[in-house]
């Protein structure tokens, strides 16, 4: 009874490689260009893009306008006064240095923020075709060395299921 129960053991393994396997793939950059929200992500972007330029001009106009004033009255300031409005200048000229970096950071926030839902998204249908179709493995073909044409090309399951033509 012992050796029936460990050589059933042993060809366990061999009953679970003897599964069929189905393997699909999805272009998920193909889907997620046509995805609407990505187009609604854009635009919030692009307009959050625009403020923080509206506010770099600024800050880069406010500069050009103090310098312009120190060198036109330089001649005319006391020492004290010109060491301030050099300061001043400097101060100013560090925070526009400062904002295109921080501007940036905040912008890549926003974005992956904003994406996080289409990406749970295209998951979740990429998931519901694979249950619903029965896959082992849904693969992306951007990340394949190798395709064999035994995989199946599932993009137009998920495109269906996202409601994409």
């Amino acid at each position: 009874m012992k050796k029936l129960v460990v050589l059933g053991l042993m060809l366990l393994p061999l009953t679970l490689f003897a599964q069929e396997v189905k393997i699909a793939i999805v272009n998920t950059s193909e889907i997620v260009s046509q995805m609407p929200e990505v187009s609604e992500m854009e635009r919030k972007i692009a307009d959050l893009n625009a403020q923080y330029e509206k506010e770099f001009k600024i800050m880069q106009d406010e500069y050009t306008k103090k310098y312009s004033e120190y060198v036109a009255q330089q001649d005319s300031l006391t020492e004290n006064i010109k060491l301030r409005r050099q300061q001043d200048l400097q101060d100013l000229e560090m925070r526009i240095q400062n904002y295109v970096p921080e501007a940036q950071q905040a912008m890549q926030k926003q974005q992956e923020t904003l994406f996080a839902p289409i990406q749970e998204k295209l998951q979740n249908a990429i998931k519901a075709v694979g249950d619903e179709k029965g896959y082992t493995y849904i693969l992306n073909p951007q990340a394949l060395l190798y395709r064999s044409n035994n995989a199946v090309d599932a993009t137009s399951f998920v495109k269906e299921k996202l409601g994409i033509r």
